[in-house]
């Protein structure tokens, strides 16, 4: 980590906010509320993003945890660079039906040309409701 972009030389929420999160992060309600190289938080809400029977969408579990692994990438990356993904899987455990979960994103590796970001997403009561992993290549932009 240079000392550009660690969290005492560079606010990460302040970076998102110039960044910005992208159109299908805002539409889902995603609010990111800690971001740093080391551990990157963001909350969704249940309602609007459920499939037909009421339970939060399997998909929106892994939007969530792409927005954060793929921004917590481009943080480490760096203003040259550009972090895109190139594989993510998700485990569901359990599903919400109401209130918002919360995904907690943590690096497992930070490489010069690779990253690897575990995400883990939990309910009101703590419990957790799907694990996300995303790798990033990091290229020269």
């Amino acid at each position: 980590m240079t000392a550009e972009h660690s969290p005492a030389a560079d606010d990460g929420l302040d970076w998102i906010r110039r960044r910005g999160m992208g159109a299908l992060a805002e539409k889902m309600g995603i609010e990111f509320t800690e971001f740093t190289i080391e551990r990157a938080v963001a909350t969704m809400p249940v309602e609007g993003n459920t499939q037909p029977v009421g339970l939060l969408h399997g998909g929106a579990y892994v939007v969530l945890g792409e927005s954060l692994g793929s921004m917590a990438a481009n943080l480490h990356a760096g203003p040259e660079r550009l972090a895109v993904g190139v594989d993510i899987n998700a485990t569901h455990t359990r599903s919400a039906t109401s209130g918002i979960v919360t995904g907690v994103c943590t690096p497992v590796h930070l490489g010069r040309s690779m990253t690897v970001h575990e995400i883990a997403v939990t309910d009101d009561q703590g419990r957790r409701c799907s694990t996300i992993r995303i790798t990033n290549m990091i290229k020269d932009r």
